[in-house]
């Protein structure tokens, strides 16, 4: 495989708060260290049909995760899938959801909550089922797997933004304070992971807004950021770009060819 590439997927944060909040992120596309598209999340802009677009490239229409009661394993090509296909290692530090599309479902807290498990398409995963679950241990948890396994794809899933915008509304002063948490966190370890030869992709599944709601087609629900940490230019890209190119760009980033399903095309 040519690259590693980690995917830090920041449930709940929107394009706005992003570009205001996240100062190292936003101080690495100054610099030309990375890149930063505004992306439109898929429909409806809720979190399972959105992990699953992320990860397949497919819209919620097409791959049939509509809505975040469905619970049941993924029926398409994930990013996870492609990397195990082409003998890659896989792991995740990430909510329970993400075991429930592309491990086994109904979770179970007791057997699933850390896997090491050669056969599953997330081999090395550290799950959480409570949405308060701090999003610096869940960083730390996503370290420690790096380290340990060395992942060839590895997806970091904090619930932080998602949590206290439900909580408290998506243009409260705690929503904008953890969105400065957050990009504390990514100021830690995306420089680690970058020395450690990883690709790293940054990005929200969904928005929030001031009612503390997502779920809908209005900006504030759907324009959410992407970046890519590595990415030969920097700077900012002009066009808007669709969720569903997250999946082949990470691929393409990591020398391998999309899943058939994946149609839109890698972000440049």
């Amino acid at each position: 495989m040519k690259n590693r590439a980690i995917l830090v997927l920041m449930d709940g944060l929107g394009y706005d708060t992003a570009i205001e909040r996240l100062g190292y992120m936003e101080g690495l596309v100054r610099h030309g260290q990375a890149r930063r598209w505004r992306m439109r999340a898929a429909l409806p802009s809720l979190s399972r049909p959105c992990y699953e677009t992320v990860h397949t490239g497919v819209a919620p229409h097409d791959h049939g995760i509509t809505s975040n009661d469905l619970v049941r394993t993924s029926s398409q090509q994930s990013i996870f899938h492609v990397v195990r296909a082409a003998g890659g290692t896989t792991a995740a530090a990430a909510f329970s959801w993400f075991s429930e599309l592309y491990n086994r479902a109904p979770y179970d807290p007791v057997s699933d909550v850390e896997i090491d498990d050669q056969a599953q398409t997330i081999q090395h995963g550290r799950f959480y089922t409570h949405a308060d679950y701090p999003d610096y241990e869940l960083f730390l948890r996503a370290a420690v797997l790096a380290t340990r396994f060395r992942p060839d794809f590895m997806l970091v899933h904090p619930m932080g933004a998602d949590t206290i915008g439900h909580r408290h509304g998506g243009k409260s002063s705690h929503y904008a304070n953890k969105a400065l948490e957050l990009d504390n966190q990514l100021a830690v370890h995306v420089p680690r992971w970058r020395e450690a030869g990883y690709h790293v992709f940054v990005t929200a599944d969904h928005g929030m807004d001031e009612h503390g709601n997502h779920g809908g087609a209005i900006d504030i629900h759907t324009l959410v950021p992407f970046y890519h940490v590595g990415h030969a230019t920097g700077g900012i890209a002009e066009d808007e770009a669709p969720q569903t190119s997250v999946a082949p760009t990470v691929l393409r980033a990591m020398g391998l060819a999309p899943a058939a399903g994946m149609r839109s095309p890698a972000l440049g």
